[in-house]
């Protein structure tokens, strides 16, 4: 009997997520919120903001009559912003892969349901080319640091290790010691009590090194004041918390695996969704 369970095993189809072609659509997940059309209101948003007074981060703001603004990396993907709209003009999108190696791409402004071209190119860290080239083929090992977080960064973090998500099958595996890991993970908004620590488990890694905030809270400090990090993080991986799906994914980004643009891939999304 164990023998034929186990050849069965050998031959069922792996439940592990294929992620050289996922679009980071979650179909059972809210996402990031998104204006749901181009020109589908004539009275103008301004007049109304009950998105912009009920955002618990303060991750929206409206510019103009027909122009909204996201700070995705502010933003809890709580739904509260879709559920109180009163013409139902915001909506959950589904899309979860809210990560960039660019603070400032998780910034977007949408004209009449349009997002809106920048006139700067997404800026790439010091040191990511020669993290890049020591990880792309072989992976990486991090060190996780608890910055005064709800642990909840942490219950997703340990998850992406089972048979699932699988993150060691991508080269990804997490260590005790900073002394032996490629890259720093926090979550957080990084309290008084936990800057040092930071700061010495930042300080004792051997370069090429990668700063990864994980989390709402580690990019921006959410509901809370942000700390002191070590420096600017090399990657920032939205959502309160992060699906272990999607870490994996950013650090698949991270590794240069994916040919990944966060604006790109939700311009697909609105499209998709308004389709």
């Amino acid at each position: 009997m164990k023998f034929l369970f186990e050849a069965f095993n050998l031959i069922k189809k792996p439940q592990t997520i294929a992620y050289s072609a996922d679009e980071g659509v979650r179909p059972s997940a809210r996402g990031i919120p998104v204006p749901i059309a181009a020109g589908a209101k004539s009275t103008p948003c301004e007049s109304c903001r009950i998105c912009e007074k009920n955002c618990p981060t303060a991750a929206i703001q409206i510019l103009s009559a027909h122009s909204i603004q996201f700070d995705y990396g502010q933003c809890l993907q709580c739904g509260l912003c879709t559920q109180v709209c009163p013409d139902q003009l915001l909506v959950n999108s589904n899309f979860v892969h809210v990560f960039s190696v660019d603070r400032q791409d998780l910034q977007v402004s949408f004209d009449q349901g349009e997002i809106q071209a920048v006139d700067r190119m997404a800026q790439e860290p010091l040191g990511l080319t020669e993290f890049r080239a020591l990880t792309r083929r072989r992976g990486f090992n991090y060190r996780e640091v608890a910055a005064a977080g709800n642990n909840a960064t942490e219950c997703e973090l340990n998850a992406s290790f089972n048979a699932t998500f699988d993150s060691e099958s991508e080269g990804v595996r997490c260590v005790a010691s900073p002394k032996h890991a490629d890259a720093l993970v926090f979550s957080g908004p990084v309290s008084q009590a936990m800057t040092d620590p930071l700061q010495i488990a930042w300080d004792c890694m051997p370069e090429p090194k990668a700063l990864i905030a994980c989390g709402t809270e580690a990019i921006s400090g959410g509901l809370f004041s942000q700390g002191r990090r070590p420096q600017t993080p090399h990657l920032f991986i939205a959502g309160d918390p992060p699906r272990p799906d999607v870490a994996i994914a950013a650090f698949r980004y991270l590794m240069g695996r994916s040919d990944f643009s966060f604006r790109k891939y939700l311009s697909r999304r609105l499209k998709a969704l308004r389709s």
